[in-house]
């Protein structure tokens, strides 16, 4: 999932994309997430780290989407960030998470409204969401791949290949694979909008397309069942004429640098650890997409 790319409040419909298990529970819960939280003080980098330990409970938006962040099918939180987020306020002194779904585009309103405390979602960072809120460091890289039919007919590797051979593309509503194809040489118009990769699986199986794109991760983890698809070898994309990787992080209200500055002194205590890995491996993350990225320089400085 992959994250959508660009500025929140652009983007219109679902998200990264939540294969259809995690969005069937949001519902029971949408309503206890509603309320919003107290104000906090703004001043000194903010008093909310003092009061979620007064409270014992840290609000989390998430947005449905396996394997990032979601209801399991028992109607537990789970997914590679509220899992890290548990782990990390634990050792904060908040024992407990509690989630507030929402949809994608709207994570960093809802954030700066003060409907949540944290955004915890595995949320890219980027240049113009880091003029919006404050990201710790990324937990994790992430490569795309693509979801083909058996056998990669086509031999498709990398969106200027797929454009060379004039593959029909599809992705997700808001993806940044979307910007990735049109790099390439895709325009808008070529590419077929899908609403999540559950779909995008069956536009692929289905032959309407020559491949869906998204997240290394998110094109493993949908494939897993299919007897008509395969997932391609994960490659870094490009933007702007760079190779790019893009992180995904937690994000805080810009107010807050006292709660990110001490979410990331702990998030670096488990990455040297190796918890961090230990943590993501169960939602299909590799060696290879944990990383040493820093949120400064995904900013752009």
């Amino acid at each position: 999932m992959a994250p959508p790319n660009g500025n929140d409040r652009d983007i219109t419909g679902p998200r990264r994309r939540s294969l259809l298990a995690g969005v069937a529970a949001l519902g029971a819960l949408g309503a206890a997430g509603c309320s919003r939280v107290a104000t906090a003080s703004t001043e000194g980098g903010g008093d909310l780290l003092d009061r979620l330990k007064a409270a014992g409970v840290v609000r989390l938006g998430i947005a449905g989407e396996i394997p990032f962040g979601y209801i399991d099918k028992n109607g537990e939180l789970t997914g590679e960030a509220p899992e890290l987020a548990k782990a990390i306020f634990k050792r904060l002194g908040v024992d407990r998470v509690q989630p507030v779904p929402t949809e994608f585009g709207s994570l960093i309103p809802g954030l700066n409204s003060q409907q949540f405390d944290v955004v915890a979602a595995g949320m890219y960072v980027t240049p113009e969401r880091c003029e919006q809120v404050i990201f710790a460091d990324p937990d994790y890289q992430m490569p795309d791949a693509f979801v083909v039919r058996k056998g990669n007919p086509m031999g498709l590797h990398d969106y200027k290949d797929a454009f060379a051979k004039k593959a029909k593309i599809a992705t997700g509503t808001g993806y940044a694979q979307i910007e990735h194809a049109m790099e390439a040489g895709y325009r808008r118009g070529d590419i077929l909008i899908v609403p999540d990769q559950v779909a995008g699986l069956n536009a692929v199986e289905a032959g309407r397309v020559d491949y869906f794109t998204a997240t290394a991760v998110t094109s493993r983890l949908v494939v897993r069942t299919s007897s008509k698809a395969e997932a391609t070898k994960a490659f870094t994309p490009v933007l702007d004429g760079k190779p790019q990787l893009a992180g995904g992080a937690f994000a805080f209200r810009r107010t807050e640098t006292k709660l990110r500055d001490a979410f990331n002194a702990e998030l670096h205590k488990l990455k040297k650890s190796d918890e961090v890995f230990r943590i993501l491996r169960p939602f299909g993350f590799t060696r290879t997409e944990m990383t040493e990225m820093t949120a400064k320089e995904l900013c752009g400085g």
